[in-house]
């Protein structure tokens, strides 16, 4: 190709992100604008309802009390979850079949098959659920059986849960890819291993996918030079794209679904000590690892490594402070409480919206040449966002089965939940997994004799069993390259470098023999 070639080549994807960004800027624009409107008018429900009548209490194990639903629920049948399974089987095997590989790449129909599957789930409620639900956006405290419990249900999944989470994960998403760190650093042992401790120390701060966004290509120029490559992914994925976005609700789904169910937003720092002992034992193996690897690469390999040099070089630097935004949005500006300082009560969708702002922010003063350095478009936040509207629906009947039936299911230790959680988040998307066991949780009695958290005047959950849902959802989603989303995304930017990434099965042979016995001191510990 041409000089002349590839500089129109360039212009023109300058000129599409530029134009890419401005259509997200007049989006956001007017949302923002909207939404101010139906908040003057009155039409966006406050967060907390005026006036709620004191709720009913109850006795728990050591006659302490609590509050709880004044009236037994109905409990849907056992097959009303059937949606919500065929939809988590979907996303862990169409990837993996010939025959739907190519047809599942387009979001259009991950999008029409998460839809069906949520006509599917809302159905049940119209034809088979008796009502009684609160509705716990508008505060209706009960829903009659048909359409209306119907809805109630898709308010719940869509207003009060999708909408927070799918957006933090856009803006974090969007502004890591206004983040570009470029270079070919000498890839001995000691720099690969300084990669894998930024990017799990950043993990908890600017979100998994963010951390795994921002050094994946880095580290990729970096190894480029050497024979024995692909373990160097792996390692990122278990420690970048998992196990460091362990201390915040911003580090990985899960966690942030927590924090919108009740959640403090700081107590996911009480997991240090988790996550400093995992990361520092996988730093350990890999450090020890690389250095056999490394005494056995070719002379010539080692002689380029050493000459093909390029300073690290990070622009986009503003985005760093704007990220710091997000994190104080999702902190201080918190939907019903007293704003700090203020006697300001903060409205819904006020939080996502001053975050939205920061996200043109960020599109507005960023070179477009930085995201298209990074290779940025929004095709894995839509895959996201079409996917996790079907989740949300489709998981509100276990949720209620769980909430109400989650005590008989023998569930009920430390070292129980930390396990079926992560079993599932190996398979299926650890956000959901991280959601039914939550609710397990939730339905058991509490033990004053261990600390526990109040969520709500109605719901309480041991601190103990939180903690190994949370363990579980988030280090083990590292177990298979679909437990997690950035996994996947990593592993497809490696094999689009020329780096041969081990099958499905041979990166859980890795998983296996190296994560499973770490995971297994941990729960001995919880």
């Amino acid at each position: 190709m041409s000089t002349e070639s590839r500089h129109k080549g360039s212009a023109v994807h300058l000129e599409e992100m530029r134009s890419s960004s401005n259509k997200v800027i007049i989006g956001i624009v007017l949302v923002v604008l909207a939404y101010l409107a139906l908040l003057v008018v009155g039409l966006i429900p406050s967060a907390h309802p005026e006036g709620a009548a004191e709720p009913v209490k109850i006795e728990l194990r050591d006659g302490a009390s609590a509050a709880a639903p004044p009236t037994e629920k109905f409990v849907p049948a056992a097959w009303a979850v059937l949606p919500f399974v065929a939809l988590l089987l979907v996303i862990a095997v169409f990837p993996l079949i010939p025959a739907t590989q190519h047809w599942w790449e387009h979001n259009r129909n991950r999008f029409l098959i998460a839809l069906l599957l949520a006509v599917v789930a809302l159905s049940y409620y119209v034809v088979f659920h008796p009502g009684g639900l609160a509705n716990h956006f508008t505060h209706h405290e009960s829903s009659r059986a048909g359409i209306e419990t119907a809805t109630t249900v898709f308010s719940n999944a869509v207003f009060t849960e999708y909408i927070p989470f799918i957006i933090l994960l856009f803006c974090l998403y969007t502004i890591s890819g206004g983040i570009n760190l470029r270079g070919d650093l000498p890839a001995h042992p000691a720099t690969n291993c300084a990669f894998l401790a930024i990017g799990t120390a950043l993990a908890s701060f600017i979100g998994t996918t963010g951390a795994a966004m921002l050094l994946i290509r880095p580290l990729i120029a970096t190894i480029s030079e050497r024979k024995y490559k692909a373990h160097t992914v792996i390692f990122f994925i278990f420690m970048v794209c998992n196990c460091g976005g362990l201390l915040l609700p911003i580090g990985d789904p899960p966690l942030f679904l927590g924090y919108l169910m009740g959640v403090p937003f700081t107590w996911t720092l009480s997991l240090w000590p988790y996550w400093a002992g995992t990361n520092l034992v996988l730093l350990g193996i890999y450090f020890a690892w690389d250095q056999v690897l490394y005494s056995r690469e070719p002379l010539r390999a080692i002689v380029r490594d050493e000459v093909e040099v390029l300073p690290l070089r990070l622009s986009g630097k503003f985005n760093i402070v704007l990220i710091a935004g997000i994190v104080a949005c999702v902190a201080f500006v918190v939907p019903g409480k007293v704003f700090p300082g203020t006697h300001f009560v903060t409205p819904n969708y006020l939080r996502e919206a001053l975050m939205l702002c920061i996200v043109a922010i960020s599109l507005r003063t960023t070179p477009s040449q930085v995201r298209i350095w990074n290779g940025f478009n929004y095709s894995a936040i839509v895959e996201v966002a079409a996917l996790f509207f079907g989740i949300f629906i489709c998981m509100q009947a276990p949720i209620e089965i769980l909430n109400l039936e989650g005590s008989r299911l023998g569930i009920d230790t430390p070292f129980a939940f930390f396990w079926a959680t992560g079993a599932l988040s190996s398979f299926l998307d650890n956000a959901p997994t991280y959601v039914v066991f939550f609710e397990t949780a939730v339905g058991l009695p509490v033990d004053h004799v261990f600390s526990y958290l109040h969520l709500s005047p109605v719901r309480n959950i041991m601190e103990q069993h939180l903690a190994a849902i949370s363990l579980g959802a988030v280090l083990m989603g590292a177990n298979t390259y679909i437990g997690n989303g950035p996994n996947f995304m990593v592993k497809s930017i490696a094999e689009q470098s020329g780096i041969k990434m081990p099958s499905f099965f041979g990166y859980m042979a890795y998983s296996v023999g190296i994560l499973i016995p770490v995971f297994a001191a941990i729960s001995f510990l919880l």
